[in-house]
């Protein structure tokens, strides 16, 4: 859930002192003063270090009333990302899931409102800790939280099952709390002690020279930690290298090139689920037989202190090609596909059915070539399915999945993120 920085209202003091030298044309005027209300404030939230995935978070939080005038009731609002949990809930509190949106993650959240009076001028404690609990799955995690004198129930959400969420009085505000407690809106980062396991799988793939065939490289979170990267920046950038003696006919609409042959491919967003991941379809045409013909796949970007895991931080496409003179042919040679990273591959928790094939014979040339946010499925001519020592191979293709206008390419440091939404925006 986005919110909007803390602002003021605006004095009515000043408008009212315009008002009435207009109407007495009187060169000044006493100030009127404005109706006294409730004027509330969080203090900043302690960031949360050492976390253990499966233990409890406490995230304390005060409340002030600025103001001169009591709050009678007050709504209090707090949010986590998906590798947090309630695992105490309240019964004046509704608890709901708000979707991935605006390159923003799934959050789970809860509306609470408390029927009870703050004070003007004192500070205020939840009577207990939040409840909040690491998942198996955390590891950098987000807690925001907010307050409002007025507000109204969510239409939809469940209600907690136990005592309500209740606040009491710490002490009398200080300069130095007024201060502190100047936005209704805050957030702080949870980091747990937890890995996740980056995984890149290439292709192997036959032909003869003049064919064109696709090359899927995947990339796939192995977990078992969900990896939540800052507002646009990419979860991970994988560098492609193409085998020599072969032209990129259509990339993936995640890959930018660096050269004709090295491109630099993104995820559709900052977060990336355990066990998703991003598919990168490449049409190639094999315009000469080299022996042993081979292009490297590696990570780049962003340093990955939470994958210890090497052994499958690298991947290759293998071009095993024939001298043969089918003048551009998309219907010859064989393959066959599997992967280290195969299985379904998406981001943001939305599943993609990366790295399927489906068979029938194909006699178009030129490579008709789109993709797809779903991402990886590919059709193409005579394709099988096997494991190849970590290679994924696809067979001679002039297809790729449909991931057309809904793209977009967004540079960012020394990664390439792409946001789905911003490239339907660009492609109307």
């Amino acid at each position: 859930m986005t919110h909007a920085s803390a602002r003021r209202r605006p004095s009515r003091t000043a408008a009212g002192v315009l008002a009435a030298a207009a109407l007495t044309g009187l060169a000044s005027l006493p100030a009127v003063a404005g109706a006294a209300e409730p004027d509330l404030g969080i203090g900043p939230l302690a960031p949360v270090t050492g976390a253990q995935p499966g233990s409890g978070v406490d995230v304390p939080f005060s409340v002030l009333n600025k103001g001169t005038e009591e709050a009678g009731k007050v709504w209090v609002t707090y949010s986590v990302t998906r590798g947090l949990d309630t695992a105490e809930t309240y019964s004046n509190c509704l608890y709901s899931k708000e979707p991935a949106a605006d390159e923003e993650p799934e959050r789970q959240v809860a509306v609470c409102a408390i029927e009870q009076p703050l004070k003007p001028g004192v500070v205020y404690v939840p009577e207990r800790s939040l409840g909040l609990q690491a998942r198996d799955n955390a590891l950098r995690d987000k807690v925001s939280m907010s307050v409002e004198a007025s507000g109204q129930a969510p239409s939809d959400g469940e209600p907690g099952t136990g005592a309500p969420l209740e606040l009491v009085e710490r002490a009398p505000a200080t300069e130095g709390d007024r201060a502190s407690h100047d936005e209704t809106y805050v957030s702080t980062e949870v980091a747990s002690e937890n890995t996740a396991d980056f995984a890149l799988a290439g292709a192997e793939l036959r032909g003869e020279v003049g064919d064109k065939v696709t090359a899927t490289v995947k990339f796939v979170n192995e977990g078992p930690a969900w990896v939540y990267r800052d507002l646009g920046q990419g979860a991970a950038t994988v560098d492609v290298r193409i085998p020599p003696g072969t032209t990129v006919v259509k990339a993936h609409d995640f890959c930018s090139p660096v050269t004709p042959t090295h491109y630099s491919c993104g995820t559709s967003q900052s977060w990336v689920d355990e066990q998703r991941g991003e598919t990168y379809p490449f049409v190639l045409r094999i315009d000469k037989a080299v022996e042993g013909a081979t292009g490297k796949i590696s990570f780049a970007g962003e340093a990955r202190p939470f994958d210890g895991n090497a052994a499958n931080d690298t991947a290759a496409i293998v071009i095993d090609a024939d001298g043969g003179t089918t003048g551009g042919s998309s219907s010859g040679g064989s393959s066959t596909e599997g992967s280290s990273a195969a299985g379904s591959a998406s981001t943001g928790g939305t599943a993609a059915s990366g790295g399927s094939t489906s068979g029938g014979s194909d006699t178009a040339s030129g490579g008709s070539a789109s993709s797809s946010a779903s991402g990886g499925s590919t059709t193409g001519g005579s394709d099988t399915q096997t494991t190849a020592g970590g290679l994924a191979a696809t067979g001679s293709d002039s297809t790729l999945p449909v991931l057309g206008a809904s793209a977009a390419a967004l540079l960012a440091g020394g990664g390439i993120f792409y946001a789905v939404r911003r490239r339907a925006a660009a492609g109307n």
